[in-house]
């Protein structure tokens, strides 16, 4: 990295010819206005046009980049910035490149990560589509808060600052839209000091339409938030399901009961056995999903995941997983007894199927545990117990 250079404002582009001199005379003016030593960063995603030509015209670093994607151009942009702090933006003018001032103050403050709110600023009419800005925005960046504790109010924002060497440590890896979920939520976790600064936004200079695809890469936005909060995933519909079914199941098992003049019997039985053994495996589901993201180095070791990891390690629970097959095995074996026992005659309907059930939820949730947690010991085997803050994480 070049100590000269202050700020490198990255810019991906696919096909920008209309628009992308307009944004490298905006961030060379703002540079201007700031007295600040910074250089233009344009990663060509394999534009057809003439947007390189036009870029380098305008003494722009030019950097191609083969590999298609959001995320593929940002991260080469951020490997070959020089400066110190990097601000990203999209190249279609639709942010105010000619006004970079709030993001460098915050980040020659300190901060770490300083992203756009467009909400807190001026969104221009037409320049957000209704369903982006009344659904799609608000209720992921919702979800990115519940999940991730952050007081962050627009997840998506296009324009943000960052420390470069922060921003690389982060090991980011996704190469789609995706990425901007990514760097948030992972710099959440890093603990990194993240505001925010009112941003305008106003419609893009382009006559085509956006790369962006409102339901494909709302989708992987929503998946990566899931993937990386197995609680909200697997752990809270695994508890809620096994409670409810738990409760079911003891409800139902003595025989048919009445609720409010409805009579409930050996279909509702079953249902709940159903509900039961799935909430189960989305709990084993949560744990080794956590393991295995906290062993590669995807989320932090907390204290939280270190007591996961000595459960793990903890080889009595295979003792209660053998009694609780042993169990269910001989409600089975008990039942087949019996009906030897009548010369293979007709049995009570209602009893066999209960006991019947009784006995495999009990088998399949023994050795549904047993081999689960084998596994957990698998994926945790080698993995320090000593939480050691970010550095884990930014290993």
């Amino acid at each position: 990295m070049n100590q000269g250079v202050e700020v490198s404002v990255v810019l991906p582009c696919l096909n920008e010819a209309e628009t992308i001199a307009i944004c490298i005379t905006k961030a060379q003016k703002s540079f201007s206005l700031l007295g600040i030593t910074g250089e233009i960063v344009v990663v060509d995603n394999g534009s057809t046009d003439s947007s390189q030509k036009i870029a380098q015209d305008l003494n722009a670093k030019v950097v191609e980049v083969g590999l298609k994607g959001y995320g593929s151009a940002l991260l080469a942009g951020f490997r070959v910035a020089r400066g110190k702090y990097i601000i990203m933006a999209d190249a279609d003018d639709s942010y105010s490149l000619d006004n970079l001032e709030l993001f460098i103050r915050d980040l020659r403050n300190g901060s770490d990560l300083v992203m756009g709110n467009r909400f807190a600023g001026t969104i221009h009419k037409g320049a957000m589509p209704w369903l982006h800005r009344y659904i799609g925005n608000p209720l992921l960046s919702f979800i990115g808060r519940l999940f991730f504790k952050s007081e962050i109010r627009d997840f998506h924002c296009g324009i943000r600052g960052l420390n470069r060497d922060k921003a690389l440590a982060l090991n980011l890896q996704t190469l789609g839209m995706e990425f901007a979920s990514e760097l948030v939520v992972k710099a959440i976790l890093a603990k990194y000091k993240i505001t925010e600064v009112p941003t305008d936004l106003k419609p893009d200079g382009r006559s085509r339409a956006p790369h962006l695809k409102t339901w494909r890469d709302g989708w992987r936005h929503l998946r990566f938030l899931l993937s990386y909060s197995p609680k909200w995933l697997f752990f809270y519909p695994g508890v809620l399901l096994t409670t409810l079914g738990l409760i079911g199941v003891a409800f139902l098992m003595p025989g048919q009961k009445e609720v409010f003049g409805v009579r409930f019997d050996l279909q509702t039985l079953i249902y709940f056995a159903f509900i039961l053994i799935t909430g189960t495996q989305l709990i084993w589901f949560a744990l080794l999903s956590s393991a295995s993201s906290v062993s590669k180095g995807f989320l932090p070791l907390e204290t939280k995941y270190e007591s996961m990891f000595r459960l793990a390690r903890n080889e009595l629970f295979y003792v209660f997983y053998l009694i609780l097959v042993l169990i269910g095995v001989s409600i089975v074996l008990h039942q087949s007894y019996n009906w030897i026992s009548s010369s293979f005659g007709e049995l009570n309907p209602s009893q066999v199927v209960r006991l019947s059930l009784l006995g495999g939820i009990t088998t399949f949730v023994g050795f549904q545990a047993l081999i689960s947690h084998f596994l957990l010991s698998i994926v945790t085997m080698g993995t320090d117990l000593k939480p050691k803050s970010n550095e884990v994480y930014l290993q």
